[in-house]
């Protein structure tokens, strides 16, 4: 390894007088990739142990001379002395001229993001996109030179989240579970008065028309939302734009309005068409012809201008923590403007008339009416949106009521597959005399339901895909048309699968199954959670999809919505969250990276690699790897790996019984009476997910015990115990535990017992911490809604794992990532969504934004953040 950490691949040689490195090296890199280029070391002779073997303990390091091809040491000074120095540190290699290049002397993205690391010693600013843009070592010097003073400013000490706050999130946590207790409630008193009528005269029963009460209110969707918008409305009267302290009154009431939307849930079941009433419910003003394709505010704070467009995955919300400070600011959208998919708005965003904001984008300030922008944080790209889109089509009322109609049908599949698996217990307990009679006959037959109750979901999920794919066409069509409400249920079913069915996904079968949803899938293709129109996309052989990753999708605009064909090219890699919108296609040996977009088809060139969106694109160093365990396993391998992915089972089968212990205690204090089960079904509810998490945690340290800073190819027993691991954490810890606990020191906790260090006054609002162990957060650190504190990368199908350091007061903004072998330094601040690199080093105190981070000059800030402090 090099001083600074960097694994450095060395030949030692021992040869004849008449050897001449420097040819050898020439013949090296005419025949391998740059990356693959060793560092020749000549020695008197390679010295070997008793029994023959070469010694390497004995091999001389650091090398006298660092690859033989650098010539007589470079005589510099100043900046250009203190690259060459810190090259050689992270290289390994002595340079040799003012032109060599970084990248060809071996350097990659970690490297790169090394030596910024070093060079923020006394240029801050610097970031990892310098070393791209001047990868020789001249020209790296002289524009550290030319760097202005840096112009952020300089963040105050953060305090940790206040202990009275914390308490007041406490108590609020089991009332906020009850609500979700009633609805369990309800619809157990519906299946006990079936179950009654059908024999089982010893079940209490409730009156159905306090079950059809019930049921209007928390369970139809229309009666959630009016629900939710009248406790949210009422929780958060008077709070407008501003800033706030973190932990103070305005926060704590902020917090448990969210809570009480997500238990409610009024949203996780909407359609497109419920979704604008819901938004004016809530409070925002919405035009007409809005197409509105993600959740509303809670705040309320939302304008839309008549005819606008909002994709998928947009964050609406309005608000995010930057250190001890809640930032609140209104959104406004013109009339007839786009905003794409998994595009943030950030509090005071306003995006023009007729404006188009680029999917993965992150918007402060304005937008001028009919611009183009794009990026993190968005700039100007074009002074013209992309448009026209086709004028504007006829509305036909009666797609409202379809759309209205498949949001209700697929939130129903559920419901469906358990009757089918309900339908395998019932001989067994038709018979029973009471409730323990009744769980212990149904007990050896929880397995073979679980087994029908999954298959039936599969198999109605697969067939409804199938059937919306008949006459599924690419390019534009009406909003309210069959093709879009195609496409429209399409992503909205699969979606939903990917929770629905989490064991099917990251898995040996993932690749089949996405092939008998309609998707062209080559051989040896792994797929994580990917998100696609399946009879539009095509994934060559060996391509590598990636956790949450979006292959195509829709696009709207102007009352019309765009679908287009998809490909990802053999041996492509597309990372964690990334996207490759309609029409749109990865490389051939290409990389999309992390919260990245694939460029547009005319760049995709054949191994190219790109980041950020817009793309840009990066030179990339490939590894060498075992191929055996990597593209080409063997049988042995295979029959290893599928051995353990049955065991994923165990993880839905644990839900299940769960479950039904759940129902089987609510239905016991039913007998007392249904009023008691209401009041205590949030401690119901609170008691299983006490044990979904305590699940969760034991199957990591059964299944991993404590990790540590390593690499693993993809075909080894750590990866696939891991991701059998993480079923426990999809399926149990998170729908049960942590997404009720969000921010609260009670997921802290959990955390803590997954294996990472969390600090006093932590606000944590993501449970998407992998490899738990390799995560030290301390005091007073947040962590936004959306993000992912990304403890491991696959590269060139190796899983290769470090440890991220969030230190005192240091801030991740939502929707950001942070990768590998990086540190935020204390009270930092990282803006929405950025990414931090692998390897890379943030400075105390300082503000960073962007994919991948830069500098946050004060200027690209919203309005309200810049707003003196409100007093409460």
């Amino acid at each position: 390894r090099t001083g600074s950490g960097s694994q450095l691949l060395v030949g030692y040689l021992a040869t004849d007088a008449g050897f001449d490195p420097h040819a050898a090296l020439a013949t090296l890199r005419e025949r391998l990739p740059a990356p693959l280029v060793p560092r020749l070391a000549v020695v008197d002779e390679l010295p070997t142990r008793t029994s023959g073997k070469i010694d390497r303990d004995a091999l001389p390091w650091p090398l006298p001379d660092a690859g033989g091809d650098a010539g007589p040491e470079l005589q510099l000074s100043g900046t250009r002395a203190m690259v060459r120095d810190h090259w050689e540190s992270v290289l390994g290699a002595r340079v040799g001229a003012l032109d060599a290049d970084f990248f060809d002397l071996g350097g990659g993205s970690l490297t790169a993001a090394q030596m910024v690391s070093l060079l923020r010693g006394t240029h801050p600013e610097v970031t990892v996109a310098d070393i791209y843009d001047h990868p020789r070592l001249a020209a790296l010097a002289d524009h550290l030179d030319e760097m202005a003073a840096p112009a952020s400013e300089l963040n105050a000490n953060v305090r940790p989240v206040p202990v009275k706050t914390q308490r007041g999130q406490l108590m609020a946590l089991l009332p906020l579970r009850t609500i979700p207790g009633v609805r369990w409630t309800i619809w157990a008193a519906a299946a006990a008065n079936l179950a009654q009528a059908a024999g089982l005269s010893w079940l209490p029963t409730l009156s159905w028309w306090w079950i059809a009460i019930g049921a209007a209110l928390l369970i139809l969707t229309p009666g959630r939302m009016l629900l939710t918008a009248l406790g949210v409305r009422l929780i958060l009267a008077g709070i407008g734009p501003g800033s706030y302290p973190r932990g103070g009154k305005v926060h704590l009431r902020l917090w448990l309005a969210q809570r009480f939307a997500d238990e409610m849930g009024a949203e996780s079941i909407a359609g497109a068409v419920l979704l604008r009433w819901y938004a004016r419910l809530l409070g925002a003003r919405v035009g007409r012809h809005v197409d509105l394709h993600s959740a509303p505010p809670v705040t309320g704070l939302l304008r839309l201008g008549a005819a606008c467009s909002v994709e998928p995955e947009v964050d609406l919300t309005g608000h995010w923590l930057d250190g001890d400070r809640l930032i609140i600011g209104a959104i406004r959208v013109g009339k007839g403007a786009r905003v794409g998919a998994r595009s943030t708005l950030c509090a005071g965003a306003e995006v023009g008339a007729g404006a188009e904001v680029a999917p993965g984008s992150s918007v402060f300030g304005v937008v001028g009416e009919g611009e183009y922008w794009s990026g993190s944080p968005a700039v100007k790209v074009r002074d013209r949106a992309r448009g026209p889109w086709p004028e504007r089509p006829r509305n036909d009322p009666a797609w409202l009521a379809a759309y209205a109609a498949m949001g209700v049908l697929i939130a129903a599949l559920p419901l469906l597959a358990t009757l089918a698996g309900f339908a395998v217990l019932w001989p067994a307990i038709r018979t029973s005399a009471s409730l323990g009679g009744a769980l212990a006959a149904a007990l050896p037959w929880i397995l073979p339901a679980t087994l029908v109750g999954y298959l039936t979901l599969t198999v109605l999920i697969w067939a409804l895909v199938r059937l919306l794919g008949i006459g599924l066409t690419p390019g534009h069509h009406p909003v309210q048309s069959r093709v879009s409400w195609q496409a429209w249920s399409t992503i909205r079913a699969l979606d939903e699968a990917r929770t629905w069915l989490f064991p099917i996904y990251s898995s040996f079968v993932t690749p089949a199954w996405l092939r008998a949803l309609g998707a062209t899938i080559g051989k040896e293709v792994e797929a994580s959670t990917v998100l696609m129109i399946p009879k539009l996309v095509t994934v060559a052989d060996g391509a590598f999809l990636a956790d949450d990753t979006l292959i195509g999708g829709y696009e709207l605009g102007g009352g019309w919505l765009r679908i287009e064909e998809v490909r990802i090219g053999k041996h492509a890699f597309v990372g964690n969250s990334g996207m490759a919108a309609p029409g749109r296609k990865v490389p051939k040996g290409g990389l999309v990276a992390v919260l990245s977009a694939a460029p547009a088809r005319a760049r995709a060139k054949r191994g190219t690699s790109w980041i950020g969106s817009p793309p840009t694109q990066l030179r990339r160093a490939a590894s060498a790897v075992d191929q055996s365990r990597t593209y080409a396993p063997t049988t042995g391998l295979k029959l290893a790996r599928a051995a353990i992915e049955v065991c994923r089972g165990a993880a839905p089968l644990t839900q299940v019984l769960l479950t039904l212990g759940c129902v089987g205690v609510l239905l016991w204090l039913a007998q007392a009476g249904w009023w008691l089960a209401v009041l205590l079904s949030g401690v119901v509810l609170a008691a299983g997910g006490i044990l979904a998490a305590a699940s969760a945690s034991a199957a990591k340290w059964l299944l991993l015990g404590r990790l540590r800073p390593s690499d693993h190819p993809l075909w080894s027993s750590l990866v696939w115990r891991n991701e059998l691991a993480d079923m426990f954490v999809e399926l149990l810890a998170a729908p049960w535990f942590a997404h009720p606990t969000m921010g609260t020191p009670v997921l802290n906790a959990w955390l803590r017992t997954m294996g990472a260090k969390v600090g006093r006054g932590v606000w944590c609002e993501t449970y998407w911490l992998p490899e738990a162990d390799l995560i030290d957060l301390r005091a007073g650190v947040t962590v936004n809604a959306g993000c992912v504190v990304q403890t491991h990368l696959f590269h060139d199908r190796v899983l290769s794992m470090d440890t991220v350091t969030l230190r005192a007061g240091a801030t991740l903004g939502p929707n950001s990532v942070i990768l590998p072998a990086a540190t935020i330094g204390r009270h930092a601040t990282i803006g929405p969504v950025s990414l931090v690199m692998r390897g890379e080093s943030v400075p105390d105190k300082t503000r960073w934004i962007g994919n991948p981070i830069a500098p946050w000059p004060a200027s690209q800030e919203s309005t309200e953040e810049s707003e003196p402090p409100t007093e409460e």
